[in-house]
């Protein structure tokens, strides 16, 4: 009975120490993303905030990226993005962010998403971001603040 207590532990530890596959990653450059890739990407930016970590976030930006969320003036770069993130501490409030739409053009290495984000407000917004080495270079936002749930909101235009 010790022995089998004992590899059960040992099987645990092994399997905490290598995370499933489908665990997010940071991102990395990359030459083009396909659609697949694209949904990685942003999908790895919101596992990132919804976990408190800006580090995976920031990693799906370019070095030189910019960051609108007009009319507010522009963030600039991967390391601005990862304090505005939280940095190494975290924001003081959890992020949370809910995509519920994500196209993307493999051609122009450009996309959307439409979303749900609660940050001591909720808003619903679509999203438009151009990919440079499968890294956002520019990500432009327009947010609705709403307390509406996202079926309220979109009310008879669902699609």
């Amino acid at each position: 009975m010790k022995w089998r207590a004992l590899q059960v532990a040992i099987i645990m530890f092994v399997l905490c120490l290598h995370p499933s596959p489908t665990a997010a990653q940071d991102c990395a450059p990359q030459p083009k993303l396909d659609d697949a890739g694209f949904r990685r990407v942003m999908e790895t930016i919101s596992a990132g905030w919804n976990h408190g970590n800006g580090k995976m976030a920031a990693s799906c930006f370019a070095e030189n990226a910019v960051y609108s969320s007009p009319p507010s003036l522009p963030r600039r770069g991967r390391k601005e993005l990862y304090e505005f993130f939280g940095g190494a501490k975290g924001r003081k409030l959890p992020m949370q962010m809910t995509w519920h739409y994500l196209v993307f053009d493999p051609s122009q290495q450009i996309g959307a998403g439409e979303y749900t984000f609660k940050y001591q407000i909720q808003t619903h917004g679509i999203v438009m971001v151009k990919i440079s080495n499968g890294l956002i270079l520019n990500w432009r936002e327009y947010e609705v603040e709403s307390k509406l749930p996202w079926d309220q909101f979109v009310g008879e235009n669902k699609f």
